[in-house]
């Protein structure tokens, strides 16, 4: 087990993670791809990305996904079904990555890093829709569908094809994620204060 294997490894599985939580098939589906082109191994038990009829499955899913982020008022709706969704997808693609540690350490970096990070950019992304609907009357969600599909699938070619760049791509989502965690910590302390 080499440690720098797995750190990549990480680093491509939280990229993905992230990828999930703007759009959830997406990144499963470039993982897919990536894994039949030979450019990723898949963890034992997740060959099934790579088959035709997953990849097949992946392809219908997403474009259903994707065409429903653009209809007004099924978008908000989405986003409550997609943030359990995007949990999932985010740990899967973690796990399936994560080649080189054993299995039950696998699953818990998986279900607490991958699912943790697809939750927390599916949460802004959930805010940020509601913030549109509310200001724009929803005129601008579909500019929002565009910006998080183009997102999840850079994201997840990044991921796949230059794995370093993923690590870079991982340190800087914790560091904005600390960012926006301290800025509401200070808005709270103002509101608070008499």
């Amino acid at each position: 087990m080499d440690p720098s294997d797995v750190l990549l490894s990480l680093g491509v599985g939280l990229a993905l993670a992230a990828a999930a939580g703007l759009r959830v098939f997406v990144p499963l589906l470039v993982l897919g791809c990536a894994s039949r082109l030979g450019w990723l191994p898949l963890s034992s038990g997740f060959e099934w990305l790579a088959s035709g009829s997953g990849l097949a499955t992946l392809g219908v899913a997403t474009l259903l996904e994707v065409g429903a982020y653009y209809i007004p008022w099924l978008d908000n709706l989405l986003d409550l079904v997609a943030g359990p969704l995007a949990v999932l997808a985010g740990i899967l693609a973690t796990a399936a990555v994560i080649t080189d540690l054993p299995v039950s350490l696998r699953w818990a970096i998986s279900i607490l890093a991958g699912g943790g990070t697809a939750a927390a950019v599916q949460g802004l992304t959930s805010i940020t829709r509601l913030k549109s609907t509310a200001t724009t009357a929803g005129a601008a969600n579909p500019i929002l569908a565009t910006l998080e599909l183009f997102g999840s699938l850079a994201t997840s070619i990044i991921a796949v094809a230059v794995r370093l760049l993923a690590i870079v791509f991982v340190i800087s989502l914790v560091l904005l994620f600390r960012r926006i965690a301290r800025g509401l910590v200070r808005k709270t302390r103002v509101i608070r204060t008499p």
